[in-house]
C-alpha cells in the first residue's frame, strides 16, 4: 500500500468513494490479488516438486488426493481474481462501492470486510433468501 495511505482508514465523516477512498480500495485490492498470484506460483513450484512417482500405492493417492485439493483451491482463487479484477474496473468506471441492485452506497465497513461486494448487505440477505427458497423447492 502507497505510504500515503498506510495509516488512512475510510470513514463515513467523508464524501462517500471519494479519490482517497477509491485509492485506499484500489491498493487493498491490488495487494489482496499479489498475494494471492504469490501464492498460486508458490503452489505451481510445489507441485512441480512433487510429480514425482511414489512407489507406494498409498503415498501415491495420498499425494494425488493433495494435488486434487490445491488445484480445487487455486480454482476458487482464480474466480477471485476475476472478481478483484471486476472491482478494480468498477473503481475506474465510478460504480464502486454501489449496490448493483438498489444504486445505494455499500457500507465502507461491508467493503473493508468485502472489497469485491457487488451488493449492499441488505440487498446480499435478499439474494440469500431467496436462493433458500428456490433451492428448497
Amino acid at each position: 500500500m502507497p505510504a500515503k495511505l498506510k495509516d488512512y482508514r475510510p470513514s463515513d465523516k467523508e464524501p462517500f468513494m471519494n479519490e482517497k477512498q477509491r485509492e485506499y480500495f484500489r491498493a487493498k485490492l491490488l495487494s489482496w490479488k499479489e498475494d494471492i498470484l504469490k501464492e498460486a506460483r508458490e503452489t505451481l513450484q510445489h507441485l512441480q516438486d512433487e510429480n514425482q512417482n511414489h512407489p507406494d500405492l498409498a503415498d501415491r493417492a495420498s499425494s494425488e488426493t493433495d494435488r486434487s485439493i490445491e488445484l480445487r483451491a487455486r480454482d476458487r482463487q482464480r474466480k477471485l481474481i476475476a472478481k478483484i479484477d471486476a472491482a478494480l474496473a468498477r473503481i475506474d468506471d465510478g460504480s464502486y462501492g454501489y449496490c448493483e441492485e438498489t444504486g445505494e452506497p455499500i457500507s465502507l465497513r461491508r467493503l473493508e470486510a468485502r472489497p469485491i461486494a457487488t451488493l449492499s448487505i441488505e440487498a446480499q440477505e435478499r439474494h440469500e433468501r431467496r436462493e433458500r427458497v428456490y433451492r428448497d423447492d
